[in-house]
């Protein structure tokens, strides 16, 4: 049979495919890097077997699992794993590592193939993402990237990815811009477990004795939080670069980054609600106001005046305390040229 029936979370990424059995929607949630989903239970049947469980009892539970695992395991040997060569080596797991991926294995290893159960399944998975989260954080020095909404730190990160540098974008990770207008059309956010095992990813893959730039974030991205002891990392380790940029330019690049609202009016009228508290109705309503008219330029002009340049400075402060200053970057206009030659002034 070749390799163990059984095989640790360490040794995951020696194996020829990773086969999470799990639900698509435990799925979903989040899985192992480079996972594909082959369900033993849908999420319908999931819900009919637990039910049973609770209901009536654990052997008609088991009794009704087992024959739609049977019927899925099947139809996976049929679609998923037809001309498979015999060393093929599949790691297969579910949530704690029982029933679910057991009989995956046990289906899999009468055919001939070396498929092994992931011990612990997901959770065990989790539980090493945590642990190494608290691990890696601290180990690197971070380069990190503030400035006002509009001030261009999106792309100088691009940029300075394209030139080989460690980025963390944590926004790019997160699907959400980072304030209250910065939600992606129809692109739902990574739940919170799914960000952290990115966050994992990249981490793990970073030289330790090379910076890491990331930008500035508050603790929450949208829904998502930004886990403390990799906060508490930035904050200890991190240098502060300040990235500045002309008020007009900032609008103008704002109009052109947020096209979306434009094709759809109701939206940002919507999202700018949630302000109300700090800016009061009349503000509000003004607000509405220019949206109706299509004043965009007018309309992020006071955003930024009225809401994010305030918020900016109230959280600069505090940032003062937290990060030794680094250096400042001034930013002409958003040229790729003049990207390009502020990262390079970055690097060097």
């Amino acid at each position: 049979m070749g390799r163990n029936a059984v095989a640790n979370i360490q040794e995951f990424a020696q194996f020829d495919v990773i086969i999470d059995v799990r639900t698509p929607a435990e799925f979903a949630l989040d899985h192992l890097p480079g996972a594909i989903n082959c369900p033993v239970l849908s999420n319908e049947e999931r819900v009919i077997v637990g039910t049973l469980y609770k209901q009536v009892s654990p052997f008609a539970a088991r009794q009704r699992g087992a024959q739609f695992i049977s019927r899925n395991i099947a139809s996976h040997l049929e679609e998923q794993f037809e001309g498979k060569p015999k060393d093929w080596q599949p790691l297969i797991y579910c949530w704690r590592g029982g029933m679910r991926s057991g009989a995956m294995v046990h289906i899999l290893r009468q055919v001939g193939w070396s498929a092994a159960q992931l011990h612990g399944g997901y959770q065990a998975f989790r539980r090493h993402v945590v642990i190494e989260l608290e691990r890696l954080s601290p180990q690197f020095h971070y380069k990190v990237l503030c400035g006002k909404t509009g001030s261009g730190k999106t792309r100088l990160l691009e940029a300075l990815e394209s030139m080989g540098a460690q980025v963390l974008d944590l926004e790019k990770l997160a699907e959400h811009r980072g304030s209250v207008l910065g939600a992606i059309p129809d692109q739902a956010q990574p739940s919170q477990k799914r960000f952290e095992t990115l966050l994992w990813q990249k981490l793990q893959s970073f030289d330790p004795k090379k910076f890491v730039f990331v930008e500035a974030e508050s603790r929450k991205i949208g829904s998502i939080s930004l886990p403390i002891t990799f906060a508490a990392a930035m904050q200890d380790r991190g240098q502060l670069i300040t990235v500045e940029a002309p008020f007009a330019a900032r609008v103008k690049f704002l109009i052109e980054t947020y096209q979306h609202f434009l094709a759809d009016p109701s939206e940002i009228k919507k999202l700018v609600e949630y302000l109300v508290v700090l800016r009061g109705r009349e503000t509000i309503t003004r607000w509405h106001g220019l949206v109706d008219k299509n004043e965009w330029a007018t309309l992020v002009e006071e955003l930024l005046r009225q809401h994010y340049d305030p918020s900016y400075l109230r959280s600069e402060k505090m940032r003062s305390g937290h990060f030794a200053p680094a250096q400042t970057i001034e930013l002409d206009d958003f040229d790729s040229q003049t990207i390009k030659a502020s990262a390079q002034k970055l690097l060097t």
